[in-house]
């Protein structure tokens, strides 16, 4: 496999900015489940390895079951997760796709009636932040374990 530079050695500002964002989501009021399932689905969605490792063994020393993450892919056509872990689900994707069309009002519209804007912003935030990872993940091409 190709070796691609380190971005943390070669843009430290940059990853300490990045740092920020994830310490900024530590301190808010997304639960622990909540922002596993978004990272989780969002490296799913793009593909990327080394976020998908790292976020199975966050997910499930957080206590997540190992069950639920295998149907994450099949989030749509199971029981295991909540109305709520659904509603993120579908914002994950919506963001995570954003080219495609967008946020659909409707899904918007529910989301902010079943969180509020604080906690919608917030998840809102953890999708932006894991799409950043994800990228930078992939475009250095980390490997899962590295």
């Amino acid at each position: 496999m190709e070796t691609r530079f380190n971005m943390q050695a070669l843009q430290p500002q940059a990853f300490k900015a990045m740092l920020g964002l994830e310490g900024y989501l530590q301190t808010g009021v997304l639960s622990k489940t909540h922002k596993e399932l978004i990272k989780l689905r969002a490296s799913q969605v793009n593909g990327c390895a080394y976020c998908l490792d790292m976020h199975y063994k966050d997910a499930v020393k957080a206590g997540e079951k190992p069950e639920r993450i295998v149907l994450l892919n099949a989030w749509k056509e199971v029981n295991v997760f909540t109305e709520e872990e659904k509603l993120i689900l579908a914002l994950t994707e919506a963001v995570t796709l954003i080219h495609n069309k967008g946020i659909d009002s409707a899904l918007y519209q529910q989301a902010e009636s079943t969180f509020g804007e604080v906690y919608l912003a917030q998840i809102i935030m953890a999708i932006v932040t894991i799409n950043a990872w994800n990228r930078i993940a992939i475009s250095t091409l980390q490997q899962p374990g590295s």
